[in-house]
């Protein structure tokens, strides 16, 4: 006896259900086809274009997830600093250099090979670069990114970048 009536209740609430269904598929809004990022002839980081620095994908200064590549030239290595934001950084070209502390010390600088990968936590005081060839790695992220120059000598005081021109 109960049993017409329960069928019917189900029926009725699939029906609304699907109905429902429809009508929130009908208003939400369409996406235009997202085309893929390739850059098959690295066409973005030729070092006859002079680039040190190139934005891959995102921006680091703005929410979300970036990608950058940094071309190293021989003897060119950052000084200390860290930044606020995890970084991802994958060596694409030669061997990348780096060592952490706010103390520079290029002799203490540990290779990473062409391949290597390192993980940079926030706020890890670090710096790297190139010794004897070209170095090209690509940095991940989510923006955005501060960086923060932390640099101090052997009795820690801070040092001071030199303005540009300055012996």
């Amino acid at each position: 006896m109960h049993r017409p009536r329960v069928l019917l209740l189900v029926t009725a609430a699939f029906a609304i259900v699907v109905t429902a269904s429809i009508a929130l598929t009908a208003q939400a809004p369409q996406r235009a086809p997202v085309k893929p990022l390739v850059d098959a002839d690295n066409k973005r980081m030729n070092p006859e274009q002079g680039l040190v620095s190139t934005t891959v994908f995102g921006d680091p200064s703005k929410p979300g997830i970036y990608v950058i590549r940094n071309r190293f030239a021989p003897g060119i290595t950052s000084r200390p600093h860290f930044h606020d934001q995890d970084r991802f950084v994958t060596v694409i070209k030669g061997t990348w250099w780096t060592d952490d502390g706010d103390v520079f010390r290029p002799d203490k600088m540990v290779p990473i090979k062409e391949g290597g990968f390192m993980y940079h936590p926030a706020n890890f005081h670090h710096y790297d670069g190139a010794k004897d060839e070209e170095v090209v790695v690509q940095i991940m992220g989510m923006g955005p990114v501060k960086t923060v120059q932390t640099e101090v000598d052997a009795n820690g005081n801070p040092v001071r970048p030199k303005p540009p021109g300055a012996n």
